[in-house]
């Protein structure tokens, strides 16, 4: 047997193992996220007269709607059996999905800001967070221009591919780190200490960078398959 195609087949398993944890860990993320808001924060609202409950909805949709979302897009080669181009759609669909929810979650945030008088982009957490997100934005563009429309040269593509795929990466951990002092500031703020809210919200973070872990590995793997 050809040796690439036989380090192919060696690390088929591996990659899809990793694959199958990441999804695992994004839904223990999800539930975890949803039982913290739900249980312990009063619930999740956009048009709530409660400014906790529209603040809510910016952890929420900043990770289930932005990181789990581009976890997704970025695993879609692996998870949908469909030619190229049906894979490359379908990255840049789930990706777009993101960029939408993840707007949405920013403004929940500063209009939470708003209702209580409180000064926007102030903490570390949000200087990190709107930065990752407008890279994030160019990041899509970019890609959308250089691989699904028409006019770039395969050269260029080549080109672009390796930064395109390794700074997806690095976004993919901005946007957790972002997340983690996130939830670490807002701990804080609470004074949440030994409770069983304090203890939920640390599963909660380190499931978030479990899932991007192994995402990452995935991707990481793909080029074995």
């Amino acid at each position: 047997m050809d040796p690439i195609e036989a380090h192919r087949l060696r690390n088929r398993k591996p990659a899809s193992r990793m694959t199958l944890l990441a999804h695992l860990f994004g839904i223990v993320a999800t539930v975890l996220l949803i039982v913290w808001l739900l249980h312990y924060r009063e619930g999740i609202d956009l048009d709530s007269d409660s400014a906790n409950r529209v603040f809510n909805v910016h952890p929420f949709l900043m990770f289930f709607g932005f990181i789990f979302m581009a976890g997704e897009a970025m695993m879609a080669y692996k998870t949908i059996a469909a030619d190229r181009e049906v894979q490359k759609f379908v990255h840049m669909f789930v990706h777009l999905i993101a960029i939408v929810l993840g707007i949405v979650g920013l403004h929940a945030a500063f209009k939470f800001h708003e209702r209580r008088g409180l000064t926007n982009l102030y903490s570390l957490h949000s200087w990190i967070g709107i930065g990752t997100f407008s890279l994030y934005c160019l990041q899509w563009v970019i890609g959308l221009s250089v691989f699904l429309l028409p006019g770039a040269s395969l050269d260029t593509r080549a080109q672009v591919a390796s930064w395109h795929v390794n700074f997806g990466r690095v976004l993919l951990f901005m946007a957790i780190c972002a997340a983690l002092t996130g939830l670490t500031a807002k701990a804080t703020v609470m004074g949440l200490q030994h409770q069983s809210e304090a203890r939920t919200i640390n599963f909660l973070g380190l499931s978030i960078l479990l899932f991007g872990i192994l995402v990452d590995l995935s991707v990481s793997l793909r080029r074995y398959l």
